[in-house]
């Protein structure tokens, strides 16, 4: 659509609490009237085409998720190893090893479950599912593995000095756009019934 003409135009940006670089606003529409050639597909088929949409979109998300995750947890590992405690670093004590075993265990499920969603697409085969499903299991992984990631660093993960309170407000956002977290399991949820 053409946010020179009449009845377009561009309104406040918001502050947000992550993705801070990507920046949200409002689009304000009063009586605009778009042309023949700004319209995406058929009429009557909006609905459709959101729905393709989000389902492609929810795999782009997954991955998102799943790069804030990887990020914390290299965060976390490296601290783990140059903190010591007790004579050795904190990454030999089970309560922060385990941590982090169960870390890269998540973001590797999550992984594998982007990979079937992606596969099912590029396939042509039903994919709808798998897409909430990577969705869903990565945004959570993210803010599961974030939340440890500053935990493990106590109040260096705290600081503005390092990524992981960056990455831990950047996870909340996967929870939410593209499909709230439940939105995911209602969807999940209908697939199980039907099938």
């Amino acid at each position: 659509m053409d946010m020179e003409r009449e009845g377009a135009k561009v309104g406040s940006k918001e502050k947000k609490l992550g993705i801070r670089a990507a920046w949200s606003g409002e689009i304000i529409l009063e009586d605009y009237v778009a042309d023949e050639s700004e319209v995406l597909g058929k009429e009557g088929e909006g609905f459709k085409i959101a729905m393709e949409i989000l389902n492609d979109g929810r795999i782009g998300i997954g991955a998102q998720a799943l790069g804030i995750a990887e990020g914390a947890y290299e965060e976390a590992k490296d601290f783990s190893k140059t903190r010591y405690t007790f004579g050795k670093p904190i990454y030999e004590h089970e309560a922060v090893g385990f941590t982090l075993a169960d870390m890269w265990m998540r973001i590797e499920a999550s992984r594998l479950l982007l990979y079937q969603a992606a596969y099912l697409k590029d396939s042509g085969k039903e994919y709808h599912w798998a897409s909430s499903m990577a969705k869903l299991f990565a945004s959570e992984t993210a803010m599961w593995v974030t939340t440890k990631a500053i935990q493990i660093m106590g109040s260096m993960g705290y600081s503005r000095e390092t990524n992981s309170q960056r990455l831990f407000r950047d996870a909340k956002v996967t929870e939410i756009y593209e499909g709230t977290s439940e939105i995911q399991r209602l969807i999940l949820l209908r697939k199980l019934i039907s099938s």
